[in-house]
């Protein structure tokens, strides 16, 4: 882990979401509902003191949220402090003028909280729906990354493309309050897309939704190393994974299990994975495991060893896999915004503190 300094910026800690809706389980929360209860979770985060909450885009029934930047909107009305970021926008199947267009907006109605998470997607439904070949699938990103951020650079663009019709000295309104607005790049574990959000001086954010979190430090050595190369020095980097809180881990693995368990399934049938088990969801949450499902304490303690192996500088908790009450879903959030936040902003701030030992891994 490099060396921090006194100018490091407090740690960050947010949640994000998909507004997930899970109708096998009886429930009746419709997609209005579900899109009020997001809302009044962003509100509470923004109370007990979260840094950062994060809407994602889908274009799925059991995932309402298809247009990030306008649920963000309601947010900002409804919230002070918090900022407000997309998690993710599939900028591949969108058109980065209206995306930009948009946070910049945002970012106005809030007094300069927007952020923008760009990544390729999870899951494709968007390509065919908006007209896009999915064998473009990485250049699509590659090229919409590149027209992104030139808007943000310049008021006035002059830019031409595979896939989108050229523009000629066209400005881009309105101009947003940051500038520049903050541009995320959001992966799941490609090396490229590390390398590739370092060389361009963004910030990653890192998905962690499986295996043993150690096996990806690698990524964020890659990130930081091209941004050094490139002569951009340190960017914030984030890991964004999976959990849930309740006063004890039981109750935690309890409420969560059965949403958890009818989403991961779906997902495997459309991809032709195993379906989860017990056993394997409950190891999960063990301290080497990918998701943060437990009691305050232990989501300390795991947040706080994951910080050994990445250093990162956020971390964004999915409090949702699936649909559960919104009153567990309250409390889920009560509890990391008032037991865990403070105590894990204390010790990493302590740590931040102390000398750094000599980094053996740099190279000569």
């Amino acid at each position: 882990m490099d060396a921090r300094d006194a100018t490091t910026p407090p740690f960050e800690l947010g949640l994000y979401t998909f507004g997930d809706i899970t109708p096998e389980l009886g429930g009746s929360v419709t997609p209005q509902q579900r899109l009020l209860d997001v809302i009044d979770e962003a509100r509470l985060a923004d109370e007990v003191g979260l840094d950062v909450f994060a809407v994602g885009e889908h274009h799925r029934p059991d995932f309402p949220i298809s247009a990030p930047a306008v649920v963000l909107a309601a947010i900002a009305e409804r919230t002070k402090r918090i900022r407000l970021s997309s998690a993710v926008n599939v900028l591949s199947s969108d058109d980065p003028v209206r995306v930009f267009q948009q946070f910049a907006t945002l970012d106005l109605l809030s007094n300069g909280r927007a952020e923008i998470m760009a990544g390729r997607g999870s899951f494709t439904e968007s390509f065919p729906l908006f007209g896009y070949d999915l064998h473009d699938y990485d250049s699509l990103f590659a090229e919409k990354l590149e027209l992104l951020l030139a808007i943000r650079g310049s008021e006035r663009v002059t830019w031409s493309g595979r896939h989108r019709p050229p523009i000629e000295d066209r400005g881009v309104y309105p101009r947003p309050l940051q500038d520049p607005l903050p541009v995320w790049i959001a992966i799941g574990g490609t090396p490229e897309s590390a390398i590739r959000a370092g060389l361009l001086g963004l910030p990653l954010a890192l998905a962690i939704i499986g295996g043993q979190p150690a096996r990806f430090a690698p990524l964020a050595e890659l990130h930081r190393r091209a941004a050094a190369q490139a002569g951009h020095g340190r960017l914030p980097f984030s890991i964004n994974a999976h959990g849930f809180l309740a006063d004890d881990s039981q109750a935690a693995s309890d409420a969560a299990w059965p949403a958890t368990k009818l989403l991961m399934d779906r997902i495997a049938r459309e991809r032709d994975f195993t379906p989860v088990t017990r056993e394997a969801y409950e190891a999960g949450h063990e301290l080497h495991g990918h998701t943060f499902t437990g009691s305050p304490e232990q989501v300390v303690e795991k947040i706080l060893y994951q910080h050994e192996i990445f250093g990162h500088d956020r971390f964004l908790l999915q409090f949702i896999v699936g649909s559960l009450e919104h009153d567990k879903v309250m409390r889920s959030i009560e509890l990391f915004g008032s037991k865990v936040a403070p105590v894990v902003r204390d010790e990493i701030a302590r740590r931040s503190s102390q000398p750094s030992a000599p980094d053996d891994t740099t190279e000569p």
